[in-house]
Formats: C-alpha cells, structure tokens, sequence
C-alpha cells in the first residue's frame, strides 16, 4: 500500500512525510517527544495515517 499524499479527512499532507518518518524510527528517535511530533503532526487523523501504515510497495514489486 503506498501512503496517500492528501489525508482524506483534514486535507492536510502527509504523504512528503513518510521518507523523513522512517528515517527518525530507524535513528531510534527519543529527543524530546516521538516521531511524529518531530514532525510536526498534531492531529490524531494525521497521527494514526503514519502509525498504521504498512509499507507493502517493495514486497509487490518482487
């Protein structure tokens, strides 16, 4: 499943921040907060897009 650009019920773009997210998950970041507030998401609808996505792209190109 690739991550939608625009979240469906905000209209708020979230799809830019995927590549940034998990570079900050594989840094283990801890300063001050988790990932998506790094981010600058504060919105659970935004929150929940990031948190549940599965990236499958990589398994259905093979």
């Amino acid at each position: 499943m690739i991550i939608p650009f625009w979240f469906f019920t905000c209209s708020k773009a979230v799809g830019n921040k995927w590549e940034t997210y998990v570079g900050l998950l594989q840094a283990e970041y801890t300063e001050g907060g988790d990932a998506p507030d790094a981010l600058g998401l504060k919105l659970y609808c935004c929150r929940s897009m990031l948190l549940s996505h599965v990236d499958l792209i990589e398994n259905l190109l093979n």
